[in-house]
This record gives C-alpha cells, structure tokens and sequence, in this order.
C-alpha cells in the first residue's frame, strides 16, 4: 500500500468546502486500504462516494452512478486505469466525467500516457489530500458549462435509444415499476416476465439494452441504493433494512453492501451517527 500524507491540520484550506460538497466522486482502486482511506477524507468534505475494486467494475459503477469526478488508480487486475479511462472517454454516457489519475508511478511517460487516454489530472502517491481537494475542486469548477452539456447529451442519448426501441422502454419501465414496488420479496425473474407480458430472456434483453445490465443486477443495484439511504438516514437496524430490500440475512446483506460500497453496513451509519427519523414508507 502506498503511503498517504494527511496534512490537513497544517492547512487552512484554500478551497470552499462547498466545491465538494454533495459531489459524487467514484473512487477506483483493487488496494482496499488506499481506497477507503481517501474515501474517508472524501466523506468528511461532504461528497457521495462510491466505490470500484478494478477497472471494469470502473466502468459498470461510472455509466450507473454517472459521477461528477472519478479518481482512478492505474495498476489494476483484470482492466487497468489506463483501458478504464480510454473505455469511459469514448463512452457517451461518461466521456464528460473527468478522470484523475492516483499513483505510483512516477515517471513522465506514464502521466502523459494517463492525459493521452482521456484523463485531465495525474497526482502521484504519496499524495497529499489538500492537493486532491484542490485539484478536485479545480476540475469539477471548470467542468460545471460542460457538465451541464454533457448532461442534456445523455438526456439525448437515452432519448434515442427509447425512440429506437420503444417495445424494450415499455417492457423496463413497466418492470421497474414493479421491481421498486416489491423490494422485500421481488418476483423472480420468469414472474416478472410474465407480469410485464414477455418471457425471461426477452425481458434481460430490455433491460441490457435500456441500463446495460440484466433485470437481477438491476434489482440488487436499487436494493443497495435503497439501503444506502436508510442507513444513512433511518434509525432502523441493520437486519430491518436487510430485510425491507429482500435479503433472508443480515450476513448475506452485508456482503452485497461492502461489494457494493466498499465498507460494512455498520461502518457505514456510523458516519451518519444522528439521522433524521424517517419511516420506511418516505423511501417508497
């Protein structure tokens, strides 16, 4: 794991917090230790963080999420930064959310490299977390004009793809409808199928083609986004909330969570040690 300087308490912070507050940063890293330490950091400036463990969960988690900024490490099994990076700068979805390389490496090649396949920062390891917030803070002020384009282009992309196939719209919108109504006990796939009117493959088709991933990693996404939000803003327990988005035991729900987030269900609301009481029935 490479070293981490905090020096937090000799600065004063020349960036507003509020240039990071709220953000949605996705973090990329396999080494889990580096990845929660700045994730930590990041949580106490006020953004939403998520989480990767490598490069192709990058890209599944960055065109899901859509994040305002990903930080991004290079030397990953399976997909590296680099291919990561390439991937989501040619993607429509993703090509405006800017990339900042964390690493190692500290050779000139290897930064230019890094600003070839479509990244706009590169901080080497040991790093500083004043210097990320503030080139953070720096690149998310100077994406706010195209952040908003690139918005209105998504909205256009998914326009075009529900004008090109308005039989896979209506079979995902009206499966959703039902998936977001029955978190707790989901109908299996072939029941959903047949509620919507089509069969179990045709239907996996749609929802490849509308949100690029099938009905059940679709379901379990918006099982943990749910969970997400009670946690962090609900009173309930840990087994409650296992239980209200569908999951037999707290064991099997904790497992989904940290895959999911990085982090364990407890660790996680303990960030949020006084939330606003809130019953189950706000979140529906």
């Amino acid at each position: 794991m490479s070293k981490i300087v905090n020096t937090q308490h000799l600065f004063g912070g020349g960036v507003d917090m509020d240039d990071l507050a709220g953000k949605k940063i996705l973090v990329v890293d396999d080494a889990e230790a580096d990845r929660m330490l700045i994730s930590s950091y990041l949580l106490h400036q006020g953004c939403r963080v998520f989480h990767a463990q490598d490069g192709i969960d990058g890209i599944h988690k960055a065109r899901l999420v859509l994040p305002d900024l990903i930080l991004m490490d290079i030397e990953m099994p399976e997909c590296d930064g680099y291919a990561a990076c390439k991937v989501l700068a040619n993607d429509p979805f993703t090509e405006n959310v800017p990339v900042i390389f964390l690493s190692a490496y500290s050779e000139p090649e290897k930064r230019v490299q890094g600003l070839l396949v479509g990244a706009v920062d590169y901080i080497q390891k040991p790093y500083l977390f004043d210097e990320v917030k503030l080139r953070m803070a720096i690149h998310l002020r100077n994406r706010v004009s195209q952040k908003a384009s690139a918005y209105n282009d998504l909205d256009e992309v998914r326009l075009d793809s529900e004008q090109a196939n308005p039989i896979n719209n209506i079979l995902y919108h009206s499966a959703r409808v039902h998936l977001l109504n029955s978190l707790s006990n989901a109908p299996s796939l072939q029941e959903l199928a047949r509620l919507v009117g089509t069969n179990a493959k045709r239907l996996n088709a749609a929802f490849k083609d509308m949100v690029g991933m099938t009905v059940y990693e679709y379901l379990r996404e918006i099982r943990m986004n749910e969970a997400r939000e009670l946690l962090s803003n609900t009173h309930l327990s840990v087994s409650a909330i296992a239980a209200h988005v569908g999951f037999s035991s707290s064991a099997n729900f904790s497992t989904a969570f940290k895959e999911r987030f990085g982090t364990s269900p407890m660790k996680f609301k303990n960030q949020y040690p006084s939330p606003v009481k809130r019953s189950v029935k706000e979140y529906q």
